[in-house]
């Protein structure tokens, strides 16, 4: 008998899903059955997936969301509760990076980095836990208690590389961020984990793997490849399900072994 993940009548929210990784994980989540909320500044971008999930089958819907900005994290997260349902899982995903060597960053360069990556990440999260604490509580209507809020942080998180020093410090915020939540979200029945991702190949950073400085860096990797967002899917399905109900506070590093 082959083992398998349903997340049918769950509601998912991935943040950040107009490109790259956020868009493969609310493919992937729809695959698996569940209802997508697509979120992000770039509407039209959500609606050309938007379509692309329907097309195969899927249940997909577009909220525009800027995390630096608390009234559009609110008004995104009510707008999905209104039309979707209740929200039972969120993939945090929303972040910009850069590059910098530490002397050279701005107060607008830091500021940039952190609003969107940490402070953003932790209001989204809030605004999302306080409706599940909600529906724990009884204070709310819902068909599913607790939840799933998956973190998306980086291996930069976990170990500091030159010129992005900044980045990784606002990921390295998003994994104690999770550890917090998780201790204090739990006894609602809400797992927060962090998913902390290696170097993978997106539509963003595809060119930069054929350059020069592209290359040294796959060369310093440790089997020398980059990933591919397909080769997440399998951890943010089981994160979202119910068969992670043992696994809180976990920060997974899914580097190819490169912050060992």
């Amino acid at each position: 008998m082959a083992y398998s993940i349903d997340l049918s009548g769950r509601v998912a929210l991935v943040t950040g899903a107009s490109s790259g990784l956020g868009a493969q994980f609310a493919r992937v989540l729809a695959r698996a059955g569940a209802a997508v909320v697509l979120a992000s500044r770039r509407v039209e971008r959500l609606k050309e997936l938007r379509a692309h999930i329907d097309g195969e089958g899927g249940d997909a819907h577009v909220v525009e969301l800027d995390v630096t900005d608390p009234h559009s994290i609110r008004a995104a997260v009510a707008r999905a509760e209104t039309e979707v349902g209740s929200i039972d899982i969120l993939v945090n995903n929303s972040g910009v990076g850069a590059s910098h060597k530490l002397v050279d960053v701005t107060p607008e360069d830091y500021d940039d980095i952190m609003n969107t990556n940490a402070r953003g990440a932790f209001f989204m999260a809030q605004e999302v836990a306080k409706r599940m604490i909600a529906r724990s509580s009884g204070v709310a209507p819902g068909s599913f208690t607790g939840g799933r809020i998956i973190n998306v942080a980086s291996m930069l998180g976990l170990k500091v590389m030159p010129r992005v020093g900044v980045y990784a410090m606002s990921k390295a915020t998003v994994v104690h961020m999770t550890r917090a939540m998780a201790l204090e979200w739990g006894k609602h029945g809400i797992n927060v984990n962090a998913l902390c991702p290696g170097y993978i190949d997106t539509e963003m950073n595809h060119d930069q793997w054929s350059t020069d400085a592209g290359r040294k860096r796959i060369e310093m990797l440790p089997r020398k490849r980059v990933g591919k967002p397909e080769d997440l899917d399998a951890l943010i399905v089981m994160l979202a399900s119910d068969q992670s109900h043992f696994v809180n506070g976990a920060v997974i590093a899914a580097d190819d072994g490169f912050a060992a």
